[in-house]
């Protein structure tokens, strides 16, 4: 499993120059005081239906930002600040809560679930999210994170899923050197069962964690674990979805797709309402058509771009992620993509689970094992071998860009795991205790206070801010003539749309 000498062959100059990026990133709106806002997204950001850079996540509450596509990893970078500036301009007092950990969050129920319209296509939106609700519960969905999308050239689904299976062996690392969620407020953990520890009466924590959002309390599912699905093929891959997809799944019939009132509470009974639900560290992705299912889409044209789950927002940055941290996941991606990728097998799909939980939960914990092959050995060995394997690579892409930026990218990894106490997760619980007397709230509070300045005072000229107003207008429009093209009922736009002959044949396009 872990024997590189032999992998595929070097990615050509030429196509590592092409290399293309692309980030989303996901942040609450908070008050002043620490607390979720419950207003709705703010009209000034147009439609988060439509508009191609700003929309919500799973709550009303839950801004997401969107870069294009670029090749340069300073480019995304400072187009994702432009995105940020601009949505922060538009929220008022309210500001932007820069940790993964959500704010204090109000009961279960009244969290609000994101609004897209009247359209068939806004309505479905809602409707999955108070699936999500009610299979997971509405205070796990508030987690944020930032999701990197990533591509090369000329790279076939068969490469794709290689680079995903070493991806998922070797998560623990990224989760080691980028994980920034040690704490949480005591609300998100109130009335479930824990094995968090009190850090003061407002905060709950480990003291070796580092990303507790990729742990037992972040995005995992009880009944997903139970899909045990294979990265070994485009084809195996589709096939587990499928089966997730289309079989009814005994907990969530008991809920019931709509409620006694004749309210949809879920899209479908399945193990998955749609391919969306499916949660990872890594998912294949391809740009689908409009009405087109995710999985379709695939299995028609094959994997385009990866897209990276599992990076916190580190609430020391103000845009939750450096160039530095990207210019390591190219490193890291291009090494897992290049390495010999054997096939995977039940059981380790198992071990890489067991694996995420102690680096999310005791990552920086001194001695730490993981299981690798048949044996064990420590987070820090394992990833020292992996980092010592990765300065090679480094070397091209600077000579190729003409830079040392990727070469210093992956030496600070090396210092990290050298020195536990320099990571992100290290530093939010040294802050907590050391300036907020043990108050996660109070630690994230005052970051997000800063970044809100900082987005505030950046300069916003005429011509950009007329720019963004118009893309608002514009998406505004879109969701009007969304809204008003649609003649299908809902039930029925439903029905057609979850139909399994849409995953697996050319999809029959839905009627307005």
């Amino acid at each position: 499993m872990d024997n590189y000498s032999k992998g595929p062959a070097l990615v050509a100059p030429t196509r590592l120059a092409a290399m293309r990026r692309g980030l989303e990133k996901e942040s609450l709106r908070a008050l002043g005081n620490g607390r979720l806002a419950m207003t709705p997204h703010p009209a000034a950001l147009g439609s988060a239906l439509t508009h191609p850079n700003i929309t919500t996540d799973f709550c009303e509450s839950q801004v997401e930002l969107i870069t294009g596509v670029h090749t340069s990893v300073q480019d995304c970078i400072n187009e994702l600040t432009r995105v940020q500036q601009v949505t922060m301009r538009a929220l008022g007092e309210e500001m932007l809560w820069v940790s993964s950990m959500p704010c204090g969050l109000p009961a279960d129920d009244e969290i609000p679930l994101g609004q897209y319209g009247s359209s068939n296509v806004g309505r479905s939106k809602t409707v999955y999210r108070s699936g999500l609700g009610y299979r997971y519960g509405r205070r796990m969905q508030t987690i944020s994170g930032i999701h990197y999308n990533w591509s090369l050239p000329e790279v076939s689904s068969e490469a794709y899923f290689g680079l995903i299976r070493n991806f998922r062996r070797h998560a623990f690392l990224p989760l080691y050197l980028f994980g920034a969620s040690p704490a949480v407020c005591s609300t998100f953990v109130a009335g479930r069962e824990h094995k968090l520890q009190p850090l003061n009466g407002g905060t709950m924590y480990l003291p070796y964690a580092t990303s507790l959002r990729m742990g037992r309390l972040g995005y995992q599912s009880d009944a997903q674990a139970s899909l045990a699905v294979s990265y070994n093929s485009l084809a195996g891959y589709a096939a587990s979805l499928q089966t997730a997809l289309t079989q009814p799944y005994a907990a969530y019939e008991a809920i019931g797709t709509k409620g006694p009132d004749g309210e949809y509470r879920q899209l479908q009974t399945t193990l998955l309402q749609i391919e969306n639900e499916f949660y990872g560290t890594i998912r294949p992705k391809r740009v689908i058509f409009p009405g087109e299912r995710p999985l379709h889409a695939l299995r028609e044209r094959g994997v385009e771009y990866v897209e990276v789950r599992l990076m916190d927002l580190n609430p020391f940055e103000p845009m939750g992620i450096t160039a530095q941290t990207l210019r390591f996941l190219d490193v890291f991606l291009l090494h897992c993509l290049e390495s010999d990728s054997p096939d995977d097998s039940p059981a380790e799909i198992a071990a890489i689970g067991r694996n995420q939980h102690r680096a999310a939960e005791r990552g920086r914990e001194p001695g730490l094992e993981l299981e690798k092959g048949q044996g064990t050995a420590t987070l820090v060995d394992w990833g020292m071998e992996i980092v010592q394997q990765l300065k090679a690579i480094a070397a091209r892409l600077d000579t190729v860009h003409g830079t040392q930026d990727y070469s210093a990218a992956v030496a600070a990894a090396e210092q990290a795991l050298l020195h536990p106490d320099t990571t992100p997760s290290a530093r939010v619980l040294k802050a907590v205790q050391d300036e907020f007397d043990g108050s996660f709230v109070a630690f994230v509070r005052a970051q997000s206070l800063k970044t809100r300045q900082a987005m505030l005072d950046l300069p916003l000229s005429d011509a950009d801010a007329a720019h963004w107003a118009g893309l608002s207008a514009k998406s505004l429009q879109d969701q009007a003539a969304i809204e008003a093209a649609d003649t299908m009922p809902f039930d029925i736009y439903l029905q057609e749309y979850l139909s399994p002959k849409r995953l697996v044949a050319r999809p029959v396009a839905i009627a307005a």
